[in-house]
C-alpha cells in the first residue's frame, strides 16, 4: 500500500511539474513582439541597422557562447538590461520564463 501511495505522489509531482513548465511557444510570441526587432528572426540575424545606431554589437542568441549563459543570466538581461540593451519592462512574470524557454530552442 505504501508503494502505491509513493508512486501516486511521485506521478502527481511529475504532472504538476509539467503543468508549471515554461511555454516555449508562448515565449516565441513574446520574442517576436519584443525582441525580434533587434535580435532578428530566431535570434540568428541581429538587426545591423539597430546595432549601428546604438554603436553596439547585438549578439546572435543562437550562438554557443550565448546559449552557454545560465537562465539567471537571461533573466537579468531581460529584466535589468545588459550593455546598451534596456530592460524589457513589458516582459514580466511567467512570460520571462517563456522567453527563456524559447531562447533555449534556438541552439545551433
Amino acid at each position: 500500500m505504501n508503494k502505491l501511495i509513493i508512486t501516486f505522489l511521485a506521478l502527481m509531482a511529475t504532472v504538476a511539474g509539467i503543468a508549471l513548465a515554461a511555454d516555449a511557444k508562448a515565449g516565441a510570441d513574446v520574442y517576436n513582439k519584443t525582441c525580434k526587432g533587434c535580435h532578428g528572426a530566431d535570434g540568428a540575424t541581429p538587426n545591423e541597422a539597430v546595432g549601428k545606431m546604438l554603436q553596439a554589437t547585438i549578439p546572435v542568441l543562437a550562438s554557443p557562447a550565448i546559449q552557454a549563459k545560465t537562465d539567471a543570466d537571461f533573466r537579468t538581461a531581460i529584466t535589468a538590461g545588459k550593455g546598451k540593451m534596456p530592460a524589457m519592462k513589458s516582459v514580466t512574470g511567467s512570460s520571462i520564463d517563456d522567453v527563456i524557454a524559447y531562447l533555449r530552442t534556438l541552439k545551433k
